[in-house]
């Protein structure tokens, strides 16, 4: 009962959000304001999942310029959990097939998103480039997942290096953000506990070049994966103490 009626609700909110959200990016399309507006849009919907959403962000983490935003990625939930980290004037990088997803993709696209060709190396190379000139030009963050996947319960998987390319190239920091662990929630449980959402410190790109990027992306693997493990063991302390 508890799934079909997530379900349900699901649906309506997906074609209500999809249908004249939509519409009013139709006024201003393409404007980076709304992957603002719809990732909290999203990230509220966690508690109709059972999920409860704890999220830590610095307390200048709205008034800081042009970074490079790198997410843990999980699962599907991320829709409804990472996207509460969303700062303002940020756009996301994902897949070019994403397009093709009906109402998302459409979305997607028009919220002012970049897609990228995974499967052309040449041109992804070229989308990097321009991701740095639209991160010089119009003063714009970018939110990557460098793992390149989904992780499904595997833990964090290796990073992927475009990323910190653009950041290197763009002179400007990279900003890890994490979340716990998703793999215990289901759609048929009620409660699905807590989940937490952090932004980690930036990490300056200065001290790298394009030779050391990999060196760039190891570092900050390790300090995500360190801090989600540090979540996912206060997450089961405070379970454990209940």
């Amino acid at each position: 009962m508890i799934l079909v009626f997530r379900l349900l609700m699901l649906a309506i909110f997906a074609i209500v959000t999809f249908v004249f959200g939509t519409l009013y990016c139709l006024f201003s399309p393409r404007n980076p304001k709304h992957v603002f507006t719809f990732g909290r849009l999203f990230s509220k919907l966690a508690p109709l999942f059972g999920i409860k959403l704890e999220l830590r962000l610095p307390a200048d983490a709205y008034q800081r310029g042009p970074s490079v935003y790198i997410a843990n990625h999980q699962s599907n939930w991320d829709l409804f959990t990472v996207s509460a980290a969303v700062v303002p004037n940020v756009v996301t990088v994902g897949k070019k097939s994403l397009v093709w997803l009906p109402l998302f993709g459409q979305i997607y696209w028009i919220t002012g998103n970049i897609l990228i060709d995974r499967a052309n190396r040449s041109k992804a190379v070229n989308t990097i480039s321009q991701v740095v000139d639209k991160i010089k030009e119009r003063a714009v963050s970018i939110w990557m997942f460098p793992e390149g996947t989904r992780s499904r319960g595997r833990g964090l998987l290796p990073f992927k290096t475009g990323a910190f390319h653009a950041a290197v190239a763009a002179k400007v920091p990279v900003t890890p953000i994490v979340c716990s662990a998703t793999d215990q929630v289901k759609l048929n449980r009620w409660n699905n506990g807590v989940v937490i959402v952090e932004m980690l410190p930036q990490i300056d790109s200065s001290q790298y070049a394009k030779e050391s990027v990999r060196e760039y992306a190891n570092h900050c693997h390790q300090l995500m994966a360190e801090k989600i493990e540090q979540l996912n063991a206060e997450i089961a302390a405070r379970q454990k103490s209940q």
